[in-house]
């Protein structure tokens, strides 16, 4: 049925991108939109289908379960349901109902226009500067449509890493398996057993051969480290001038990743590699931004456009990249707010977008980035930190210490 009942608004502005429209636009959506409720085990979606809906969880709580039988419960007000559910389509995922479920369900063309039609929130008003906001706004605006209607081309997970990373999930895989599928690629295999013998892992004789360098690292640490490896692969531009801004972003995620495993070896039970590994994930989503950009050539012109246009849409695209790639929530929620200062995980103890958010604010001021920068105690994340017993100058100190480390882990992501 059309919904009749009044929802309130801050209660839309709960989801993304729902939170981009106005007042009028969202009156408009509710008009549009149909609650539907459901009963616990009732399946909601099915995995494969192309309804062209948006489902937004209002109430109760919901199973998502992938085709390799992966499962993740997602609740009503949380982080997980700050998106609509299993957007991307065909779906991916079966979701089927584990409390009583009420469901803002909206057609992804009707919810397509209103986004196309949002008004822009930061404008320019000198001169050439309008027509920049203007090509960086519509590029927003059609990436959120493409987005959500599934047209937007999300990079792919290199195919060894995937490979690696659907051997270490299973229980009878062994390092004799990890490694059949790595020396298919002469390049990941040189660079595996090369991490083997660096200063961060090295044992008491060199390793020679990838199996031995599966044994010495444990599978665990060998699937994150493949997947990092073959992160480089994904920062790749045919344009010239787009290769230049690939260049720099994963020069950034390089240097986010190494801080953030320091970080999480001083101050977390975090392991180090996951740590590196949401660190250069963290703007994945700038990506299919700059792959898009090829078709605005207004806004190839425009750096402070394209700048400005994957400032604000690489979180949301990143999170989608994730989920489309099977990553676990904790670095869904890193890519989604690891841009965010003054976000606040709910979890207890410190997680994975801890460390991607002070990482962060270290690379801006080793960089001389400070301007705009809240202080170290503002920072949620900082805080959350306390087994460091940080402060600004003890923050800094520490990395500095492990300055040794630092330019390791940069040497190894180089490929050095």
């Amino acid at each position: 049925m059309t919904v009749r009942e009044n929802l309130a608004l801050s209660r839309l502005r709960e989801f993304h991108p729902l939170n981009r429209l106005t007042d009028e636009q969202l009156v408009v959506l509710v008009s549009r939109a149909e609650r539907r409720v459901h009963r616990p085990g009732q399946r909601i979606l099915e995995r494969g289908a192309r309804d062209g809906m948006d489902f937004f969880l209002l109430k109760g709580a919901v199973e998502l379960v992938a085709a390799d039988g992966r499962q993740t419960t997602v609740n009503a007000a949380t982080d997980k349901a700050a998106t609509a559910i299993a957007r991307l389509q065909p779906r991916m995922f079966d979701v089927t109902a584990v409390q009583p479920c009420e469901f803002l369900v909206i057609e992804q063309a009707v919810l397509n226009k209103l986004l196309q039609a949002a008004p822009l929130e930061h404008t320019d008003d000198h001169g050439s500067g309008d027509a920049d906001a203007d090509d960086g706004h519509r590029l927003l605006m059609e990436f959120y449509a493409e987005l959500k209607s599934n047209q937007v081309s999300l990079p792919s997970l290199p195919d060894v890493a995937w490979k690696v990373r659907r051997l270490a999930d299973r229980e009878d895989s062994s390092a004799d398996d990890i490694a059949r599928a790595l020396t298919a690629d002469p390049a990941m295999s040189a660079k595996l057993v090369r991490s083997c013998n660096s200063a961060l892992y090295r044992g008491f004789s060199d390793v020679r051969n990838v199996r031995d360098g599966v044994v010495r690292l444990g599978v665990k640490t060998t699937r994150q480290l493949v997947t990092v490896f073959a992160m480089r692969e994904v920062f790749r531009s045919r344009h010239p001038e787009l290769q230049k801004a690939m260049d720099r972003l994963w020069r950034e995620a390089r240097t986010v990743g190494a801080l953030a495993y320091v970080l999480a070896e001083s101050a977390t039970r975090i392991e180090p590699e996951e740590a590196l590994l949401a660190g250069l994930l963290h703007n994945i989503g700038a990506v299919p931004v700059l792959v898009h950009s090829e078709y605005h050539p207004a806004l190839l012109a425009s750096p402070s456009a394209l700048e400005e246009a994957m400032a604000e849409l690489q979180s949301d695209i990143g999170a989608a990249i994730l989920e489309n790639w099977h990553f676990p929530p904790a670095f869904v929620e890193a890519a989604r707010h690891g841009d965010d200062w003054f976000y606040e995980c709910a979890e207890e103890r410190p997680q994975l977008v801890d460390l991607v958010i002070v990482a962060r604010l270290h690379a801006r001021i080793s960089q001389g980035q400070s301007e705009g920068l809240p202080e170290f105690e503002q920072v949620p994340a900082y805080r959350r930190l306390g087994a460091l017993e940080l402060s600004a100058s003890r923050s800094l100190k520490l990395l500095e210490t492990a300055r040794e480390r630092l330019d390791e882990l940069q040497r190894l992501l180089a490929g050095h």
